[in-house]
């Protein structure tokens, strides 16, 4: 049961990525998802999520991933001004929503991260990306991550709701993920241009709404 939480929380934390307000891109990000030079055992690497998938439209995505416990989705809507993330998880459908205000006040919360710019350029998925060194401290460590971004797909908008990236100006195309003991690499392995419905961005009416106190309280109170 243990390791069962261990492993709720980290998928529960996994990285929103947004596009507040950007307007410039309309279709699918597809990421990759890794878990490199882990001592976890093989069966419960497999446990977890293999690939995520943003899906964008105006001022408006929704963020997939899908692991052995069940899929998760984070559905952020600026015209309306909440977000709200979607689990279909161990045969319960719940749903939890914040509002912008919410959002930014944990924010607030967190531990600024320092960025330093790099000169660095690379191709991923037919986009110009730049490279930045971002450092944030986490239980009294500094711990620094390489990123690759680019500004084609968005601005500093499309990390709205990060506490490690958000001052990253541009759309995040290759980055790291860290929680506890665990390290996840993400890297975008196709942007596919394309339309997309209004109501992918709206809580389905089969989700119950909770709040996060009652979800940790479903899974033992394991969740921080």
């Amino acid at each position: 049961m243990k390791k069962t939480v261990l492993l709720f929380c980290i998928i529960f934390a996994l990285p929103l990525i947004s596009n507040a307000g950007g307007g410039k891109f309309e279709g699918v990000i597809s990421y990759s998802i890794t878990i490199p030079n882990s001592t976890m055992p093989a069966e419960q690497i497999a446990m977890f999520p293999k690939a995520m998938t943003l899906l964008v439209k105006g001022s408006n995505t929704r963020n997939e991933s899908t692991s052995a416990m069940g899929t998760m989705v984070e559905i952020t809507n600026y015209d309306k001004k909440f977000t709200v993330s979607l689990m279909d998880i161990m045969g319960k459908k719940l749903a939890i929503r914040k509002t912008m205000d919410e959002i930014s006040k944990d924010l607030g919360k967190e531990p600024k991260p320092t960025i330093e710019l790099k000169n660095d350029i690379k191709d991923i998925a037919g986009y110009k990306c730049k490279k930045a060194i971002v450092t944030v401290e986490k239980n009294g460590k500094k711990i620094a991550f390489e990123i690759w971004y680019t500004n084609e797909l968005g601005g500093k908008e499309t990390n709205f709701g990060n506490p490690v990236y958000q001052d990253i100006d541009g759309m995040l195309m290759e980055f790291t993920f860290q929680e506890q003991s665990l390290s996840m690499q993400y890297l975008v392995t196709k942007v596919e241009k394309k339309a997309l419905t209004d109501s992918i961005f709206e809580i389905p009416s089969d989700y119950k709404l909770t709040t996060e106190a009652e979800l940790k309280s479903m899974f033992g109170g394991g969740m921080k």
